[in-house]
């Protein structure tokens, strides 16, 4: 899964994300692979991914908050499942933190 650094214009779809990730990602779209983009307000967030079969393009908009992005200077990032499901979430997928820790065992 690899995050887009900076932001993107919401209104392209599936073909304009596709032409961004070999241009400016130098990655394959058709590799199986997802890549996330954020538009400029940080609150809409696209996935496209090919399956074998054809394209996909998910979109989510957070009704509150934003979706964690690293910054313009890393060009692009890989993230794990795991941090993906974070990021859907509107979770810092850099840092999360746990809502309670026990403070005794028995």
């Amino acid at each position: 899964m690899w995050l887009a650094t900076g932001h993107t214009d919401m209104r392209k779809g599936f073909a304009s994300l596709s032409l961004q990730v070999q241009e400016v990602l130098r990655r394959d779209p058709l590799s199986g692979h997802l890549f996330c983009f954020r538009g400029r307000r940080g609150d809409l967030l696209k996935v496209i991914w090919h399956d074998g079969q054809g394209a996909c393009l998910f979109t989510k908009k957070l009704e509150r908050g934003r979706f964690v992005w690293p910054s313009l200077a890393d060009g692009v990032v890989s993230i794990s499942q795991a941090q993906m499901s974070y990021l859907l979430s509107g979770i810092d997928w850099r840092n999360p933190q746990e809502s309670w820790r026990p403070t005794s065992l028995g």
